[in-house]
């Protein structure tokens, strides 16, 4: 099983961006997939995630609708879409898969990737 996570960077407030996770090694349009974030000093969080009939959860109210989620399952890969970042959004994000197809918390995950920075500073 692979999971890798890009498309992180340095970004200024208000600014916009997209993170990618593509997978292989399991059934991807069977699997959930969440986006989790660990911030410095700050244990890691919940952020978003969609299940394998594309509904959508909101692991808390951190990123208050500015944040979405997309999957394809064409190109097995999820996307992060970011606006109006903050520089409270700084973190490594990481991608997660949950098999059994549905969105669970972050210690029911199957398989994890390596994170991507998001860096929001002026």
């Amino acid at each position: 099983v692979q999971l890798q996570a890009s498309g992180g960077g340095s970004v200024q407030p208000g600014d916009s961006l997209r993170l990618s996770c593509t997978a292989s090694g399991f059934t991807f349009d069977r699997s959930a997939i969440g986006w989790f974030r660990q911030a410095p000093g700050k244990e890691r969080e919940g952020v978003l995630c969609i299940n394998r009939r594309d509904a959508l959860t909101d692991y808390g109210d951190s990123v208050m609708g500015l944040f979405t989620i997309s999957r394809d399952n064409v190109k097995n890969a999820v996307y992060l879409h970011m606006d109006s970042l903050k520089p409270e959004d700084t973190a490594v994000y990481f991608c997660a898969v949950s098999t059994t197809g549905w969105c669970v918390s972050q210690g029911a995950m199957t398989y994890w990737g390596k994170g991507t920075l998001v860096t929001v500073s002026s």
